[in-house]
């Protein structure tokens, strides 16, 4: 199992919009900015983010995103699930089909770190990672420098 780009840009993004939770809308545009990612990549995920529930759109001037849900009710596993990232360390994908039609000799051994996996990310919530002294850094950081290019 490996967590694509896709992903990360993912919890990344929602991430930024739990920092932004109180002030109100984010623009992608804003987020791109912030995080180095692409404005239409954004717009990508954002479409799937949407369909699943976890953002809402304010279309207009002074729209952008929000998250759907207090950020304390949106946990990691939710937002790779929403990208259709897979968590599933298996070869079959779960199948049980690994070697011809049955399991192979590792085949739970895999399905096991598949399950930790997303125990794991089930675990965390954006709530708890906006807390972590090194996300308010670097987000104390990307601030900085947003504000810097506006007033330029």
């Amino acid at each position: 199992m490996k967590l694509t780009t896709k992903g990360r840009y993912a919890v990344t993004a929602m991430l930024d919009l739990a920092l932004h939770y109180e002030k109100g809308t984010v623009t992608l545009a804003d987020i791109a900015r912030r995080q180095g990612i692409s404005l239409s990549y954004l717009e990508q995920l954002f479409a799937k983010l949407r369909r699943c529930g976890l953002v809402d759109s304010v279309r207009g001037p002074g729209g952008g995103y929000n998250l759907a849900a207090h950020p304390s009710k949106i946990t990691v596993a939710q937002i790779v699930a929403a990208i259709n990232e897979n968590i599933d360390a298996t070869r079959c994908g779960g199948e049980r089909n690994c070697q011809g039609d049955e399991a192979c000799l590792t085949h739970q051994l895999w399905e096991e770190l598949s399950t930790r996996i997303y125990e794991f990310l089930n675990g965390i919530t954006l709530a708890e990672l906006v807390t972590r002294p090194h996300v308010q850094e670097v987000a104390s950081r990307q601030e900085g420098r947003m504000r810097a290019v506006v007033s330029r």
